[in-house]
């Protein structure tokens, strides 16, 4: 296999030509072509065609949503072609943000993948045309399923329309193809509508940061959106001593539990101070030997830096940098130590 000098490819006497066209290579002048125009007019018609969907938005929608809302069961997203790779991405936007939903090729439904659905669940199948065959060959058996059918197409009289519960219209009135074919326009407004039943969806269902962070544990983002209870320490990992305890006690714990700090709790458990290695240091400058007849209620410092355990571990760190601290404790509602997070811990987990 060769390279030939004018740009052709040749393997076993066959030429393949991968050269550009004079003509088009003239074109490609920086700063004496109108790329960036072009550029502008696709962005443009896309976007047109958005806010053109938007306008027409009506009743079907909310239909759907409300559908959406009371199913039971998974939303099974199906497409051919280039809608299926936008039903994909709608699927995945769902299934991220509170709703259950997963893509299934119209093909591999007609030859077994039917066994996956369940009469609880919800279909939403994409066409342009509403007139592709492989969608239409599935029409039949989702009904004898009992499914529920939500469309999104641009033809309102096709096939699928009329097969469905619900229909979204998401029709343009022109791809930004300039040859009007390649599906372009057609299919930003299907991921448009598609990110918008998502997102109504997930303001519907009360989804939070912290449901986020569930549904994505990896990568850069699960760790901004790690809690605090994620990453803190609990238990018997928490030191602990009373507020009648000896100078001996006190040293005892800190060394034990390694944290360079013990809390102080009556006998509720309850916080009452922190007692940290530099509090043992300043005291004994401070009482001289009169430090060892002291209790831990005598030396520890008062109303210690807390944070809440469904917090993000990312506003703990904020706090630490704003107080320039390397420990914070996490109370219950009786005010009772019940874990806490240091700068190891974030750096552990990944949030340094």
């Amino acid at each position: 296999m060769t390279f030939k000098a004018d740009g052709q490819l040749s393997q076993t006497g066959l030429n393949f030509d991968f050269s550009v066209p004079a003509k088009a290579a003239a074109a490609f002048v920086p700063g004496e072509s109108d790329l960036l125009d072009k550029a502008s007019e696709v962005l443009t018609l896309e976007a047109e065609s958005i806010l053109a969907v938007r306008d027409r938005l009506s009743e079907e929608f909310e239909k759907a949503i409300i559908l959406l809302l009371e199913c039971p069961g998974k939303v099974v997203v199906t497409g051919m072609g280039k809608s299926g790779h936008i039903g994909t991405k709608i699927a995945a936007t769902l299934a991220s943000t509170g709703t259950p939903a997963f893509f299934v090729h119209p093909a591999e439904l007609r030859h077994g993948d039917f066994g996956m659905l369940e009469e609880r669940d919800i279909v939403v199948a994409l066409s342009s045309s509403g007139e592709t065959q492989e969608i239409k060959q599935v029409l039949d058996p989702i009904k004898r399923l009992g499914l529920k059918l939500i469309s999104l197409t641009g033809n309102l009289d096709s096939s699928l329309a009329k097969a469905s519960d619900v229909v979204i219209d998401v029709g343009v009135e022109r791809e930004a193809c300039p040859l009007n074919l390649a599906p372009t326009s057609s299919t930003t407004v299907a991921l448009a509508m598609g990110d918008a039943i998502a997102l109504v969806l997930m303001q519907q269902k009360g989804f939070q940061k912290e449901d986020f962070a569930r549904s994505h544990p990896g990568g850069n983002l699960g760790k901004q959106l790690m809690s605090v209870s994620d990453v803190m320490r609990s238990g018997i990992q928490v030191p602990t001593v009373g507020l009648g305890a000896d100078h001996g006690a006190i040293l005892t714990e800190i060394d034990k539990k390694k944290c360079g700090f013990t809390t102080v709790v009556d006998d509720e458990g309850r916080l009452h101070g922190v007692i940290t290695d530099g509090d043992l240091r300043r005291s004994l400058l401070k009482f001289g030997q009169d430090v060892f007849s002291k209790t831990a209620q005598d030396l520890m410092t008062k109303n210690p830096k807390t944070i809440s355990s469904d917090c993000l571990a990312v506003a703990a760190l904020k706090q630490m940098e704003k107080h320039s601290i390397a420990d914070l404790l996490i109370l219950d509602e009786q005010g009772r130590p019940i874990g806490l997070i240091d700068l190891k811990d974030l750096l552990k987990a990944g949030i340094i």
